[in-house]
């Protein structure tokens, strides 16, 4: 909470401003945190200090899409996502607070119609469980299964940390 709130996460201004591509200071900080969390795990998966067993791989289905679709409009109509928005609430923002119960209402609203909603269209898949980079797990396929996964997550983690150091830190003139 304490790296959101000084990466300006909390604010909703700053949010929608990356959504609007003018502000490119958060979208640096979450480029940065992606690429560098991803080359951490990979190298403490290669070191054998984090067991593969930790990992899981969900199936796509058309409902996460739908959710993502749902997820990413509130995000830019609010200026919030879940994590950014609870720790708003703990900086003191009054609007967060909206968000937030909203967010749990809808959740309480799809855990009641769920048993409803699982014949429909919305959990036929979209494919099985893979990895991008290989894991060392049978359970998990690789798409790249002759690379490495060190080398793929390094690869991933390079992009976007060079994307990130690319991109302007300000507002967008």
């Amino acid at each position: 909470g304490f790296v959101l709130q000084k990466a300006g996460a909390a604010n909703p201004q700053k949010i929608i401003g990356m959504l609007r591509l003018r502000d490119f200071h958060l979208m640096k900080a979450i480029l940065l945190g992606i690429g560098s969390s991803s080359l951490g795990l990979f190298l403490l998966l290669a070191a054998g200090l984090v067991p593969v067993a930790h990992l899981g791989v969900k199936s796509s289905y058309v409902g996460v899409v739908v959710g993502g679709a749902i997820l990413g409009v509130g995000w830019a109509l609010a200026g919030f996502c879940p994590g950014t928005g609870v720790v708003a609430v703990g900086a003191g923002r009054r609007d967060a607070w909206s968000f937030t119960i909203g967010g749990l209402v809808g959740a309480f609203i799809f855990m009641l119609v769920y048993g409803r909603l699982q014949g429909t269209v919305l959990f036929h898949g979209l494919g099985g469980k893979a990895t991008l980079a290989a894991t060392g797990s049978p359970k998990f396929p690789a798409l790249f299964p002759a690379v490495p996964g060190l080398v793929v997550a390094g690869v991933i983690a390079a992009v976007f940390i060079l994307a990130a150091w690319l991109l302007p830190a300000g507002e967008k003139s």
